[in-house]
């Protein structure tokens, strides 16, 4: 081991005894790692891999089975508290107390770390200031916003100043602006104190800005190396196809994804199709696929090195993708788009006391598209998304769902509608099966058909030989997939999806979204909120909102437009925080003068 490595672990193994099966989990395999002090460096890999049981290790609060780990040049195994003492970490689900105030928050921590009153008046002031925060120290932390929140969990976090700060995904279910002020305060901390920062993270386009990169598959190492290291699995493979202007970019992608023999990964990309061949892919088998169509050259990303790596090991699954499309689209016609209305809504109201959180709202969803409800943390989309849905009722307004007043009969535009959460909602102690039977009997299901139409969503997600499996111990992707089962199988009209692929990796986007392609071409029409702007491509239209009032709507590329980029050019994140700075910019100076 190097002896100036700030972290270093050498052939670490962790195993989990799982109680109710008797079966071992290999959680983390021979890996060996090091991390250089004063540098950023970042954990990816699937679901899965390994990424937080190897952060648990490394802050003293879970040990190794096998091999050895130093943390600061200490042996954690050894003296765990010597290296807590020196550390911070910020797990996914980060411990504030929500009762109380923001500032309250702080005390507590520095409490806990020792932090003297001499040493917080500074830390205070310069925490407050970065975050943004300074305004709101008498707030309740359950009152915050979601990205606030991460912010001051981050802020609690370093109340201390720590040598080694271990993070994980602290960016997952914050929106983009929030995602850009939490790295600043990362990036600056890095940069004032040669603090040494390892992060796990689902965006790969975080980890672009990484010193080194470990991937992690199955709780093994596959590769380590700089960004520029990884980007090159994938050079001179990558390119953008232009669909036909009447053709949604998902439909291509579809059909590249499908075609396991010549495309590695395919992504909706500013209006466009971003594909990864492979290189030994025939010219003629991938001209026939192209059927014509414009191709350019992409310079190659870290999420493309990425896929690379993965779908060496993940063709199987890639193929069973395509084959559940495939079935979903042979049970019921293509019918895609109607002009038939499936949503209305007009001057959408929605307060909480003198609160409004949805401020005269109007827009309409048509039957088999793709609509996207996108707004930073506190925006109002969530609530709009609740009184779609039927779980809240409107202040005011005119909410027509599935061809039903939810003003009057909500429990009747429920049978309607299936619905999907951001985490697993099911019943974790229930098997497959009997979450199925329970769910279906609940949306009016009953004997054969009840029967059949399990069998059917059974193929479609490829639950087969898991049906008596407790549906809590289920892999993730496997549990998301259990959860679209249910929500899809009664064969509502409307399928609404709360931050479905919230924390998982690009694999399981892209299987994600497969699906929900062919789901819309069968007439099923999606609503979706989602914080990956990525995601926001595969709809036909979206909604941005800010502080409960619509500030964009139309088709992604009319939002790009709007948006300022000239011919649309921006990427969808880049057009998402440009709408909403200016709108905010227009308010605070709407609000200056009125003060004036």
């Amino acid at each position: 081991m190097n002896e100036a490595a700030a972290l270093a672990g050498n052939g670490l193994h962790k195993r989990f005894l799982i109680k109710e099966t008797g079966q071992t989990v290999l959680a983390v395999t021979d890996v060996s790692l090091e991390v250089l002090p004063g540098t950023l460096t970042a954990l990816v890999g699937p679901d899965g891999a390994g990424k937080t049981t190897l952060l648990r290790m490394m802050a003293g609060l879970m040990q190794a089975d096998q091999g050895r780990l130093e943390v600061l040049g200490i042996d954690v195994a050894t003296d765990p508290q010597a290296v807590q003492d020196r550390i911070s970490y910020m797990p996914q689900r980060f411990g504030l107390y929500e009762d109380l105030s923001v500032q309250e928050n702080l005390d507590l921590y520095a409490d806990l770390h020792g932090v003297t009153q001499e040493a917080r008046k500074e830390r205070y002031r310069r925490l407050l200031h970065m975050t943004n925060l300074a305004r709101f120290t008498d707030r309740p932390a359950g009152k915050l916003s979601g990205g606030m929140k991460q912010k001051l969990g981050l802020a609690c976090t370093l109340v201390r100043a720590p040598e080694l700060l271990l993070l994980d995904e602290p960016t997952v279910g914050v929106d983009p602006l929030s995602r850009v002020e939490l790295w600043e305060i990362i990036l600056q901390m890095i940069h004032d104190e040669r603090l040494t920062v390892l992060v796990t993270t689902a965006y790969l386009d975080e980890a672009e800005r990484c010193a080194r990169v470990f991937v992690l598959h199955e709780g093994k190492l596959l590769t380590s190396g700089t960004p520029a290291d990884i980007r090159g699995q994938a050079n001179n493979l990558c390119f953008i196809a232009i669909p036909p202007q009447d053709q949604p970019p998902r439909i291509l992608q579809a059909r590249l994804l499908d075609d396991a023999e010549s495309i590695i990964d395919a992504v909706p990309q500013g209006g466009a199709v971003r594909f990864i061949r492979r290189a030994d892919a025939g010219n003629t088998r991938l001209d026939a696929l192209l059927d014509g169509i414009e191709v350019f050259p992409a310079a190659a990303s870290l999420e493309d090195g990425f896929m690379v790596l993965l779908r060496k090991r993940y063709d199987a699954q890639m193929e069973t993708i395509a084959r559940d499309a495939e079935a979903m689209v042979t049970h019921r016609p293509v019918t895609g788009i109607s002009d038939e209305i499936a949503i209305e809504v007009k001057d959408l109201v929605r307060t909480f006391g003198q609160f409004i959180a949805v401020d005269h709202v109007s827009f309409s969803v048509r039957r088999g598209e793709i609509f996207g409800l996108l707004g930073p943390n506190g925006a109002g989309k969530t609530t709009t998304f609740r009184v779609l849905c039927g779980l809240l009722p409107a202040s005011s307004g005119f909410v027509h769902v599935a061809g039903v007043d939810l003003r009057h009969a909500r429990a009747v535009a429920r049978r309607n509608i299936g619905y999907v959460s951001q985490k697993f909602a099911l019943y974790g102690d229930l098997s497959v099966r009997e979450n199925l039977e329970f769910f279906g009997s609940a949306y009016g299901l009953y004997g054969a058909r009840l029967y059949d139409r399990i069998r059917t969503v059974v193929e479609q997600f490829d639950l087969g030989g898991r049906e008596n499996s407790p549906s809590g111990q289920l892999p993730g992707g496997f549990k998301q997939r259990l959860a679209m089962a249910v929500g899809l199988l009664h064969e509502p009209d409307i399928l609404f999806l709360d931050e479905p692929t919230s924390g998982t990796d690009p694999l399981k986007r892209r299987e994600f979204w497969r699906r929900i392609t062919a789901l819309s071409q069968v007439g099923t029409t999606i609503i979706i909120t989602t914080h990956f702007m990525e995601e926001a491509e595969y709809c036909d239209r979206i909604v941005i909102q800010d502080a409960g009032k619509l500030l964009a709507l139309g088709t992604p590329q009319e939002v790009r437009l709007q948006a300022g980029g000239k011919d649309g050019k921006l990427s969808m994140e880049q057009a998402f925080i440009s709408i909403v700075e200016r709108a905010r910019q227009r308010e605070n100076a709407t609000h200056a003068e009125a003060a004036g």
